[in-house]
C-alpha cells in the first residue's frame, strides 16, 4: 500500500508483514551511490539483507523523493525507485527503515557532484587507433594480488594457458607510456569486474559483481587511477561490458529476486538441464524464422557457466542501464564496446544505448556482432533502413566481414574472384551501412586466431594488413603483440594460447616488447613499421575525415587513395613476390604527374613520374598535397 503523508513525504507499507527476527542489514546497495544533474531524473536502487522486504522505508527530503518501492519475490530485496529534482544538491540522503514492532533504523545514501558535463565526455572515433588487451595476460606489476583470499580460483600458473597469469591494472598503468608511444590513441581492455569463478576466471566475461574491480586486478581506486593516467596522457579508455549473461557464481544467483531475472531460471532452481543458445543470429532479421528458433537464440544461456540475463524484466533492464551509466561517470570512459550483443532482447539494446547517448551525446558505443555477412552486421548500426522498422542507437559495430576479406585478400591466389579482390568488394559494401567509417575494423582479437597465424606467419603479409587497417575508412584496432608477430600457430584456434602472455609483462622475461629486448630482427621491424605508421595516422585528417577512391586490382595489386582538402594518401599493396612497376595512367583522374610525396614509413620523398616501382610482398604508403 502506498500513501503520501503530509509535508510530501512518501511512506511506503509493505503489506504490514508480521517481522521477526534483528533488523535488516543492507548489505548490497546498487548503484552504490548517484550523481545530480543527469538528464534522467530517476534513479533506481536496488537493495539486498536478510529480511529487507519486510521493511517500510521513508525520506524526508526537499528535493529527492520516493516515487515507488518494488517488492520482491524473494524477501532478502527492495527495489526503489527516487526522483531527484533537477535543484538537488550533492550530499547524504538519509532513510528511514521500519518494520512492525521494531525500533526504527537509518540508512544513508550518497549522491555526488559529477566530474564534468556530459558534453565533455567524447567517445573514440575513426581519428583512433584502439589498443585491446586481455589484461590477466598483459603486465603484471603487483604480485601481491595473485592470490586473494575467498575467490574461487586461487593463485598463478603461466604453465596453465587456462588459469590465471597474474596481469593487474597497475600493470596496464605500466604499461601506458609504451602505448602512447606507440602512437595509440585508445586502450580497451577485457572485463575488470569481479569473475569469481572456480575456473577459467581470467577472461573476464564470467562477471560475478556488476560494481566490483575483480581484486585480483585492484580496486576500485585503481581502475579510477588508471582512467586518469590514460586521460593524462590522451589515451581513451574503453570498457568492456557484458549485458548478455552473468557468471553462475554472481551473488544473486543464491537468492534470485523474481521468478524471470534469468532465462529458464525454473529449469535452473529445480537442477534440470539447460539450453544453450541456439547461436542463430539470423533470426533478428529474418522474416521466415520461426517463434522456437528467434526464442532459442536469445533465451538459451550463452554456455553453462553464464546464465542468460532476461532483459524483459524491467527491473532488471533498468539495473543494466543504470550500470552502465555508473562506469562512464566514475571512470570518464571514452567508450563502450558491448559484448555478444544480438544476444540480449534486442528491443531492451536499443533502449541500452539510447539512454546512454541521451547523457553522453557524444559517447561512442560499439557491440559485437560476430557475422561474415553485412546485411547482419549494418542492421545493428544506427541510420539502418531496416524492412521490421528497429532502430538500434547503436553508433558502431564490429567490421567482422572486412576483417576476413583482409586475411583472405592476402593469402589467397589472385584470380578472377579471389585475393584482393575481396578488399575491394568488401569495400563496395559501405554503400549499404549507415556510417562505415564508425565501424570498427580489426587485425585480431580475443577470440580469434591472432592474425599472424591467420597470415601463415608471414610477417610481409602482416605489415600488409596493418597498412590496410590504418589507412582504410575505419575504427581500427589491434590486439595486443601483433606489433611483435605474436602467433599460435601450434594450436589454432585455442583461446588460452591466442591470449598468450603478453613478453615482458613479468619481472625475469627474456624477451620484452616494452623494452625492446630479445626480439628478432621482424618482430624489431614489425613495430617500428607499426609506430612510424601510427604516429603518422595520429596528426592525418585525411585518414581521419577523408573520403576515399579505390580502383580494382591488377596483376597482384591493389590501390587505394584517401583524400581531404588538400592532402591525399596513397596506399598500394603488393603481393608479387617480385619488385613490380606499374603505370600511373590509369590513375590519372587522381592528378598524381609531378606532385611531390613523402613516403610514410621511409620517410623519403619523390615525385610523382609515368610509373612507379613498387617492393615485393609490400605496403607502399604515400602522402602529398593535391
Amino acid at each position: 500500500m502506498i500513501g503520501r503523508a503530509r509535508h510530501g513525504v512518501l511512506l511506503v507499507v509493505l503489506c504490514g508483514l508480521l517481522f521477526q527476527g534483528a533488523f535488516a542489514q543492507i548489505d548490497k546497495a546498487e548503484p552504490p551511490y548517484w550523481w545530480v544533474g543527469f538528464q534522467q531524473k530517476k534513479v533506481q536502487l536496488l537493495l539486498h539483507g536478510k529480511d529487507l522486504g519486510r521493511y517500510e522505508l521513508r525520506l524526508e527530503h526537499p528535493t529527492v523523493k520516493i516515487l515507488e518501492v518494488h517488492r520482491a519475490k524473494s524477501l532478502n530485496y527492495l527495489f526503489v525507485d527516487l526522483f531527484i529534482g533537477p535543484d538537488t544538491e550533492a550530499g547524504e540522503l538519509v532513510f528511514e527503515l521500519k518494520a512492525p514492532g521494531k525500533r526504527k533504523r537509518k540508512w544513508k545514501y550518497e549522491l555526488k557532484t559529477r566530474k564534468t558535463e556530459a558534453t565533455k565526455i567524447e567517445g573514440f572515433d575513426s581519428s583512433d587507433v584502439l589498443y585491446l588487451i586481455t589484461p590477466d595476460r598483459f603486465v603484471n606489476a603487483n604480485p601481491g594480488n595473485d592470490r586473494v583470499a575467498g575467490m574461487l580460483e586461487q593463485g598463478v600458473n603461466r604453465q596453465d594457458d587456462y588459469a590465471r597469469h597474474g596481469g593487474d591494472i597497475a600493470g596496464i598503468i605500466q604499461a601506458l607510456p609504451y602505448l602512447e608511444q606507440m602512437g595509440f590513441t585508445a586502450l580497451w581492455s577485457s572485463p575488470l569486474l569481479e569473475n569469481n569463478m572456480p575456473e577459467q576466471s581470467y577472461h573476464g566475461y564470467a562477471i560475478t559483481d556488476y560494481y566490483k574491480v575483480d581484486p585480483r586486478f585492484g580496486e576500485l581506486k585503481d581502475y579510477v587511477e588508471l582512467a586518469e593516467a590514460c586521460q593524462e596522457r590522451g589515451i581513451k579508455l574503453i570498457m568492456d561490458q557484458v549485458a548478455n549473461h552473468c557468471g553462475r557464481h554472481h551473488w544473486w544467483m543464491k537468492d534470485l529476486p523474481f521468478e524471470d531475472w534469468v532465462n529458464q531460471q525454473d529449469r535452473f532452481e529445480a537442477g534440470l538441464p539447460l539450453s544453450n543458445s541456439n547461436h542463430r543470429r539470423t533470426t533478428h532479421q529474418d522474416p521466415y524464422a520461426s517463434q522456437a528458433d528467434r526464442q532459442g537464440m536469445t533465451k538459451g544461456w550463452f554456455v553453462e557457466a553464464m546464465p542468460d540475463l532476461n532483459q524483459e524484466n524491467p527491473l532488471l533492464a533498468e539495473y543494466l542501464i543504470q550500470n552502465s551509466i555508473w562506469w562512464i561517470e566514475t571512470l570518464q570512459l571514452g567508450g563502450i564496446r558491448q559484448d555478444t550483443y544480438p544476444y540480449p532482447d534486442k528491443e531492451f539494446m536499443s533502449v541500452w544505448a539510447g539512454r546512454i547517448l541521451q547523457e553522453y551525446p557524444d559517447f561512442s558505443i560499439v557491440g559485437e556482432e560476430w557475422s561474415y555477412n553485412p546485411l547482419l552486421v549494418g542492421y545493428w548500426q544506427e541510420g539502418a533502413k531496416n524492412a521490421d522498422g528497429y532502430h538500434s542507437n547503436l553508433p558502431s559495430t564490429m567490421d567482422f566481414p572486412m576483417q576476413k576479406a583482409l586475411t583472405e585478400a592476402l593469402v589467397e591466389e589472385e584470380r578472377w574472384d579471389r585475393g584482393l579482390i575481396k578488399l575491394y568488394e568488401g569495400l563496395a559494401n559501405d554503400f549499404y551501412y549507415p556510417n562505415p567509417k564508425a565501424l570498427m575494423l580489426f587485425s585480431d582479437n580475443h577470440d580469434m586466431d591472432r592474425i599472424a597465424t591467420q597470415l601463415k606467419e608471414d610477417p610481409d603479409l602482416v605489415r600488409m594488413a596493418l597498412a590496410f587497417l590504418l589507412i582504410s575508412p575505419r575504427i581500427p584496432q589491434l590486439y595486443y603483440g601483433t606489433e611483435i608477430l605474436m602467433q599460435n600457430s601450434a594450436k589454432p584456434g585455442d583461446h588460452g594460447l591466442i591470449r598468450t602472455d603478453f613478453p615482458g609483462g613479468w619481472q625475469g622475461d627474456a624477451i620484452s616488447a616494452i623494452e625492446g629486448k630479445g626480439l628478432t630482427q621482424e618482430q624489431r621491424k614489425t613495430q617500428d613499421y607499426l609506430k612510424r605508421l601510427l604516429q603518422f595516422r595520429k596528426n592525418a585528417p585525411v585518414i581521419h575525415k577523408g573520403g576515399t577512391t579505390h580502383f580494382a586490382p591488377e596483376k597482384g595489386t591493389y590501390v587505394l587513395f584517401r583524400h581531404y582538402q588538400d592532402e591525399v594518401v596513397l596506399l598500394i599493396l603488393n603481393k608479387n613476390e617480385t619488385p613490380t612497376e606499374i603505370s600511373l595512367d590509369r590513375f590519372d583522374e587522381m592528378k598524381l604527374q609531378g606532385r611531390s610525396y613523402l613516403d610514410v614509413i621511409g620517410q623519403t620523398q619523390g615525385e610523382f613520374g609515368d610509373r612507379l616501382l613498387l617492393s615485393p610482398k609490400s605496403a607502399t604508403i604515400l602522402h602529398f598535397k593535391s
